[in-house]
């Protein structure tokens, strides 16, 4: 008995002295941020339709500035920081993608699919790429591009920029990511518009 409690307190002072050793990373940061769609389909709403005449929103592609979970910011033509405190909840490319299928499944008279197999059997696929979406510390703005490609039935492609530029922005993750926000959703209007 003696042994097993001198066997006990010895494992116990060794997980203690090792825990000094240990990290399991840094604290988590105080908030994250997210892009939250202003324009949603009620609760009970539907839609129906052949999946053949439906509109695959896809994640766009991004270069490697966006596909981390930070706020880039443009310091100068040529060098790039990333926003401190600020930190997004998932990969900006996604949450954008979010955005925009829910508004244009809430602005337009299209059956929006997405996701496992119904995505590939659309005959209309938007995608494209996010070519921005950060902070200007230049001028102190927020900016989001996208470069959309709508590939329509009989293999018919059109594109399009859309931009949204909001100045007056503090660079603080707060402000930022609300100015982010704003931005993403007059994008997602302006597409949802185009895409009819």
């Amino acid at each position: 008995m003696h042994m097993t409690k001198t066997k006990i307190l010895a494992a116990i002072a060794s997980l203690a002295a090792l825990s000094g050793c240990i990290s399991l990373g840094s604290e988590p940061p105080e908030q994250l941020l997210t892009l939250t769609p202003s324009a949603t389909i009620p609760a009970g709403g539907s839609a129906e339709g052949e999946v053949s005449a439906a509109l695959a929103v896809q994640v766009p592609s991004v270069t490697q500035r966006l596909n981390v979970t930070r706020v880039p910011v443009t310091t100068s033509d040529s060098s790039l920081a990333y926003l401190q405190e600020a930190f997004w909840v998932e990969k900006p490319a996604q949450l954008f993608r979010n955005v925009l299928a829910e508004t244009i499944r809430a602005k337009g008279n299209r059956l929006v699919v997405g996701g496992g197999e119904l995505e590939y059997a659309a005959r209309t696929q938007l995608s494209g790429q996010l070519v921005d979406m950060g902070y200007d510390a230049t001028s102190g703005s927020v900016v989001v591009r996208y470069d959309a490609v709508l590939e329509g039935e009989g293999g018919t492609i059109r594109t399009r920029r859309f931009e949204e530029r909001i100045s007056g922005v503090l660079p603080e993750a707060t402000a930022v990511g609300a100015a982010l926000n704003e931005a993403a959703n007059t994008v997602a209007d302006q597409v949802a518009e185009w895409v009819g």
